[in-house]
């Protein structure tokens, strides 16, 4: 008799290790409706989240681009500021090719190899 009872014991210590082991059904399917729930979440938040971030890093380069530009206003501002003088003006105007009314405009060719040659020969002598 003490033998059944000890095989009554065992079998009882498998079938606790065996409910021990396995999960509740109700637990599982939890589980994976908390998992499902998840993804489900991360497929709706991931279009928005991207625009957002796409959003965000073109706003950083449009900053950096309206910097630039305003740079580039006040350097402007600055030549314009100081190019008052008819002197300044007339000499940019030249170097637009623009001319006074009555004068000929000519164009000469190759100044910059003539000019390369001159300073070659100034500094041999």
């Amino acid at each position: 008799m003490a033998q059944a009872v000890r095989a009554d014991e065992a079998g009882a210590k498998k079938t606790a290790k065996a409910k021990r082991r396995r999960a509740p059904r109700s637990t599982v399917v939890g589980r994976w409706i908390a998992v499902g729930a998840l993804v489900l979440f991360a497929l709706l938040y991931y279009r928005p989240l991207k625009a957002y971030l796409d959003a965000h890093r073109e706003l950083a380069q449009k900053q950096t681009q309206v910097q630039l530009l305003k740079a580039e206003r006040a350097r402007l501002t600055h030549r314009l500021g100081a190019s008052t003088s008819l002197g300044t003006l007339a000499r940019e105007a030249r170097a637009l090719g623009y001319v006074k009314p009555g004068e000929r405009l000519f164009i000469v060719k190759g100044i910059n190899q003539w000019r390369a040659r001159e300073r070659a020969s100034y500094a041999h002598k």
